[in-house]
């Protein structure tokens, strides 16, 4: 499955328009790149429109959120959704501030998202329509274990079935679920927590597999995951005594970008629970 989720986006290579973290917007578009797919950055309200027409899909992403681009993300998804585009919403850091969760409240209301991926902390402020998380990342009391897996999973898929959308909630264990069907996934490798943006990048990969693969949403979703895990292992493997965290992530970037579809397929560590 994972196999031909890989190969068509490097046959097809979608063109993603990524309206995103100032912080991280270098890394999502080499992800993009090195998956195979192309990307385009724009967030001014007289061209997102524009852009978003001649795209594939659209990336949604409010980690520097400002009031300039908010109501971009509005224009641009609700174009998106007119043309039948999948699009991707990251509510990076939602709980943090008043700003940030009325924002992604009101994108949630106002536009209809194909996915929608954050840490626990993210997607449970999301489904409740309030919260806390520590910054950007998911709050301790949130991490999803093996004693609460399966607590978990029917929270998330009961916000799937609000939602309409794949629901994608990565941390140490990553699950991937619509209202019937769950994928939990065990690639990765504890220092990704170590560098920022490997959770923005994702979202940029998941649009770019699903853009891919519009009829198979979930699989393409479990698959851009997959994807990320499996190069942070190998990136991994890969450190010398001299590396840190920056030459991670451009290990990260690399291995992706090397990935082939029977690697993805044998690397891939998931199972339906």
């Amino acid at each position: 499955m994972l196999e031909e989720m890989l190969k068509n986006v490097r046959e097809k290579s979608p063109l993603i328009h990524n309206i995103t973290n100032y912080v991280t917007v270098n890394d999502c578009a080499n992800v993009v790149l090195a998956c195979g797919a192309s990307p385009i950055m724009a967030d001014d309200q007289k061209e997102v429109a524009e852009i978003t027409s001649i795209c594939t899909g659209l990336n949604i992403n409010i980690g520097t959120l400002n009031t300039r681009t908010i109501e971009s993300m509005v224009i641009a998804g609700k174009k998106a959704n007119e043309l039948h585009h999948p699009v991707v919403l990251d509510p990076v850091g939602v709980g943090a501030s008043t700003l940030r969760t009325q924002t992604a409240l009101k994108l949630l209301k106002e536009i209809q998202f194909s996915v929608i991926r954050g840490n626990i902390s993210e997607i449970k402020t999301l489904a409740l329509g309030s919260g806390t998380t520590k910054g950007v990342d998911a709050n301790l009391a949130d991490k999803v274990t093996a004693e609460n897996i399966h607590e978990v999973v029917s929270f998330a898929q009961e916000f799937s079935k609000k939602t309409g959308a794949v629901i994608a909630i990565t941390g140490a264990i990553d699950l991937v679920c619509n209202e019937n069907i769950t994928y939990a996934i065990y690639n990765g490798h504890e220092m990704m927590s170590s560098i920022t943006g490997t959770g923005c990048q994702l979202s940029a990969l998941t649009a770019s597999f699903i853009s891919a693969n519009p009829d198979y949403l979930l699989e393409s979703t479990v698959a851009a995951v997959c994807t990320m895990g499996l190069a942070g292992e190998i990136a991994h493997e890969r450190l010398t005594p001299l590396d840190g965290n920056a030459s991670y992530r451009n290990y990260i970037i690399d291995a992706i970008y090397n990935m082939t579809p029977k690697q993805l397929q044998e690397g891939s560590q998931y199972k339906k629970i």
